[in-house]
């Protein structure tokens, strides 16, 4: 089979798009597929386009990606599957997809993980809810040959408009990523606790801040590690922000030792695919997130991670696994285990070559 991947940005840069895709790139090429991917968004211009201001030079962006997608429809004929991340373009209602899927009737394989029909901003402005367009989310789904959902919510979403949609969960590639926690830690050594995510999710951190603040006034020997696109609005005196890499995630992840994953229970946070706690559970760091959306599929409390759902709970379960190394030890241990079985490449590789039969 011939596949185009129209995705939003850059190869190797977005999470959403390395964890649900791109990792099965080479299953595809050694069962025969052919695959070419184009994105609407470059490094550098990707860069610009999420930064406030500079009209001018945004729009010169998003028409340098039109054109891309332009071309996308006079080579689109020629390959059995078009797969689309998301949306064909950040902007504007769904020309493209209904031209690929109505007019070339060619089978789209439609592929999102968060619940990209609402938005998390309360304050957003109506012009800018005008040009998200995100109502389309619907039609795309009327227009697919398949669907692709990162877990059972947003499947429920998507079988309202087409029946033939599948749960492809968010997958770690444990094969390549089997670095083993952990190190010995030295009696006065600092215990890490963690967090990893972008400028868009740092504001559900900031929503345990004071719990955060008052682990840090309770352990002296406790610190803190964000890895960001951009450092975090915290009052923490023991706080290092880590600025994402790509070549060195793992590494910079395995300084922690304890991950976190906070989360609104509303409904774009149940959305959410998990990721965060998947990350850490596969590096075998023991993982404290928020009772919502898919959390509570992947993480059994007390077996595999803790949930925690208010401030209490959150600073009895980060107090918890500060005093008691064993149990650090033991909910890694399981979490890994867990992705392994239900969140790993080699697991969900099936379902995932199941979207091109």
């Amino acid at each position: 089979m011939k596949i185009l991947f129209l995705v939003p940005y850059p190869l190797n840069e977005a999470p959403s798009q390395r964890f649900r895709f791109e990792q099965y790139f080479t299953i595809l090429k050694n069962k025969g597929h052919q695959i070419q991917t184009q994105s609407f968004l470059s490094a550098s211009n990707g860069r610009l386009f999420f930064r406030p201001g500079h009209p001018v030079q945004k729009l010169w962006v998003v028409l340098t990606g039109l054109s891309k997608r332009i071309y996308a429809l006079g080579i689109a004929p020629s390959f059995d599957f078009i797969f689309i991340h998301r949306e064909a373009t950040p902007l504007g209602p769904p020309i493209f997809e209904w031209i690929i899927g109505r007019v070339l009737r060619k089978k789209i394989i439609y592929d999102f993980d968060d619940a990209i029909w609402l938005t998390d901003r309360v304050d957003e402005p109506a012009s800018l809810k005008f040009l998200k367009w995100r109502h389309k989310v619907k039609n795309i789904c009327r227009w697919s040959y398949k669907i692709s959902c990162g877990n059972e919510y947003l499947r429920g979403y998507a079988l309202e408009f087409n029946s033939n949609t599948i749960y492809n969960p968010t997958t770690i590639d444990c094969e390549s990523n089997n670095s083993q926690r952990h190190h010995q830690k030295k009696i006065n050594e600092q215990l890490v606790i963690g967090w990893t995510g972008s400028h868009s999710t740092i504001k559900y951190l900031q929503r345990i801040e004071l719990v955060l603040q008052k682990i840090e006034s309770q352990f002296p020997h406790v610190s803190f590690l964000v890895i960001a696109d951009q450092p975090p609005a915290l009052q923490l005196n023991r706080l290092t922000f880590v600025k994402w890499n790509a070549g060195t995630e793992v590494e910079d992840l395995l300084n922690m030792d304890i991950g976190i994953m906070p989360l609104p229970d509303d409904e774009w946070a149940k959305g959410k695919c998990g990721f965060k706690a998947l990350q850490y559970m596969a590096l075998q760091i023991p993982t404290v997130a928020s009772p919502v959306g898919v959390n509570v599929e992947i993480i059994e409390h007390g077996k595999n991670g803790l949930l925690a759902s208010s401030e209490e709970e959150w600073t009895l379960a980060l107090q918890k696994l500060i005093e008691d190394k064993t149990l650090r030890d033991q909910l890694g241990k399981n979490g890994r285990e867990t992705v392994i079985k239900s969140y790993s490449v080699v697991s969900n590789s099936s379902t995932f070559l199941s979207l091109f039969e």
